[in-house]
């Protein structure tokens, strides 16, 4: 069952987001209005730790550095049960992409994302977890 509900905005806060919502290419304002909300909802759920959770963890780094890709290798085995996939691009020469899907509580995958991404000598990391988001439907 859909219900209305109406908001107030100031002029320049609703150009700003009609700009972007024509940009993401929704169809009106009440598709993006929902996924923000999901969103939302999503990040709480998240926040509470308790569920069953996913994510991806997205790292770039040097594999010539010293020791390197054995240490990302040794948080992975240390965890693996969290570990669903990975995959191991090379970039170019020198630089590599690792893509890490964890699936478990929040707080483990979180620590698990945490530890691959602080490692010394990655470049570059990125964390996005998410639930199933049963409790939106």
């Amino acid at each position: 069952m859909l219900k209305r509900f109406s908001i107030s905005l100031e002029d320049d806060l609703l150009e700003k987001f009609d700009n972007v919502i024509e940009e993401e290419g929704y169809d009106n304002r009440s598709e993006a209005i929902r996924d923000l909300i999901r969103d939302m909802l999503v990040h709480r759920e998240w926040l509470e730790g308790e569920k069953e959770t996913a994510g991806v963890v997205i790292i770039v780094y040097d594999h010539e550095r010293h020791e390197l890709s054995k240490k990302i290798t040794e948080i992975q085995h240390h965890d693996y049960r969290c570990i669903v996939s990975t995959l191991h691009i090379h970039l170019d020469e020198h630089n590599c992409l690792e893509v890490i899907i964890l699936r478990g509580k929040a707080a483990r995958i979180q620590r698990l994302a945490d530890s691959l991404i602080t490692t010394r000598g990655v470049i570059h990391g990125r964390f996005v977890g998410t639930t199933t988001g049963k409790e939106l439907s």
